[in-house]
């Protein structure tokens, strides 16, 4: 499953937005700068980020971006979603009301790869939803370091 650029560049915005902690609202343009994105797109992208409640913006000489809550308590499944909609590997299969997955193209026979494709489906969203922002901002951790505090 490939992601777009729209979940790729919002999750770089949401980890420079993170590592900055709130401290002072960040403008699009110190962001842009420092990633090497384009700025306009991503005006388009932090207005779907601010609808989702994921960011909250300041106007001013001073104004800029801000994360609406502690990156702890974003899952990379809100910032995907907001960016992309709903999370599915293949465009056959979707959410019906109640949130169970269907294949649009199942008719009297059942779809023969709808297993796979519903449990490829689940571990993307499963996954997404247990890394939150802060995994991303995170030091990474060394196999020596990871292997001392387990002895």
């Amino acid at each position: 499953m490939m992601f777009s650029t729209k979940a790729e560049y919002g999750v770089r915005v949401m980890a420079h937005l993170a590592k900055a902690d709130g401290e002072r609202p960040i403008s699009l343009g110190v962001i842009a700068d420092a990633e090497g994105l384009p700025l306009a797109y991503l005006e388009h992208l932090v207005q779907r980020l601010r609808r989702a409640e994921l960011v909250e913006s300041r106007r001013g000489a001073r104004g800029g971006y801000t994360l609406a809550r502690p990156a702890g308590e974003i899952s990379m499944a809100d910032v995907v979603r907001s960016l992309e909609g709903e999370i599915a590997p293949i465009e056959c299969i979707s959410s019906d009301p109640d949130g169970q997955l269907v294949c649009t193209r199942e008719g009297s026979e059942p779809c023969p790869t709808k297993f796979l494709w519903t449990r490829v489906q689940g571990s993307i969203v499963r996954t997404l939803n247990e890394m939150t922002l802060a995994d991303l901002i995170r030091p990474p951790r060394t196999r020596k370091n990871s292997e001392k505090t387990a002895a």
